[in-house]
């Protein structure tokens, strides 16, 4: 994933949310349109969360300290969660709390009413620019994945956030423009409170799945499996075929934490043994740039039954035998 990509989408999406809050704002406050409100509550939203996902990717860059020796970059996890936390309550909520409020007491659009038709229709203009960055910059590394797969397996948050921000958007504003339309045409406001609840129930769902992925990237995902077969095939190369358990963490987007045991001769020399583990150890880091870290131990694979002390468990990678340490 490229940091530089991912900025990129984030800083378009905030210009677009900024431009378009002022814009929703100046329409809610000449109308009192609830849905231009809630969808004015929604910009603002998605712009504190595009600058929580700046300041995220600042934090990461910090060095790496010895209370926490493997650096900080979780943090774009930790930001990207505040994220989902931030699109559920300020935005979802308050969207839910004012079509409850104006269906109790609905009012027509009395005045201005082609104001709000007008913002709408710019800010779809707008937000459609911003995903198509989204979308282009996604394009690079998405491959043949289908776009929910890629979503769920992205190990960098900022564009799957972007992505469903600006989607969840233009889903957003196509209810707005439906619940106003409907409300001028009718004079009955209770169609801008539905399109104001239409707005709240997605935000909420988009929430709900945001959590969901950065919980799995805060508790810590594997790598790829594209990425844990480069770094077999590299062990391969270097001279160790036999993996008996392989294991790797995403730190942070781009920085994967790789251990390996993997089996060496019985009778090899110390100095054999560290040539071949330091030449894995660089073809590894040129088959995934990704990895920072890398922990191999040599260990002499043993067949025949394990001994009864063996803890269960030991992993898929070790069928029928055991390991001595080399």
């Amino acid at each position: 994933m490229s940091t530089e990509g991912s900025t990129k989408a984030v800083v378009a999406a905030l210009a677009a949310n900024l431009g378009i809050g002022v814009t929703k704002f100046g329409a809610w406050a000449l109308t009192g349109a609830s849905s231009m409100l809630a969808e004015a509550i929604h910009s603002v939203a998605d712009s504190g969360n595009q600058i929580l996902l700046l300041v995220g990717a600042r934090k990461a860059r910090k060095e790496a300290t010895p209370d926490h020796p493997f650096g900080y970059s979780r943090y774009r996890y930790y930001f990207a969660f505040l994220v989902a936390v931030i699109l559920f309550t300020l935005g979802g909520l308050f969207a839910l709390y004012e079509a409850w409020h104006k269906f109790m007491h609905p009012e027509p659009i009395e005045s201005w009413h082609w104001v709000p038709v007008v913002v709408l229709l710019i800010a779809m203009g707008l937000e459609g620019a911003s995903f198509r960055t989204a979308v282009r910059e996604s394009n690079k590394i998405r491959g043949t994945q289908s776009w929910p797969t890629f979503i769920r397996r992205s190990r960098s948050p900022e564009l799957p956030v972007v992505l469903l921000e600006d989607f969840g958007a233009l889903i957003g504003l196509t209810f707005a423009l439906f619940g106003v339309s409907m409300t001028l045409a009718t004079g009955d406001g209770r169609w801008d409170a539905a399109g104001t609840a239409m707005i709240g129930v997605l935000l909420v769902c988009i929430a709900l799945v945001l959590a969901r992925e950065t919980r799995e990237m805060l508790l810590g995902e594997s790598a790829t499996e594209e990425d844990v077969a480069a770094i077999r095939g590299a062990l391969a190369e270097a001279g160790y075929p036999d993996v008996i358990h392989l294991r790797t963490v995403h730190l942070g987007p781009e920085d994967i934490l790789v251990t390996a045991k993997v089996g060496a001769g019985a009778h090899e020399t110390l100095a054999a043994v560290s040539a071949r583990t330091n030449d894995a150890e660089a073809r590894i880091r040129a088959a995934v740039p990704a990895v920072r870290l890398i922990f191999i131990e040599p260990d002499v694979r043993r067949t025949g039954p394990l001994p009864a002390d063996t803890p269960h468990g030991t992993g898929p990678d070790t069928p029928g035998g055991s390991t001595a340490s080399a």
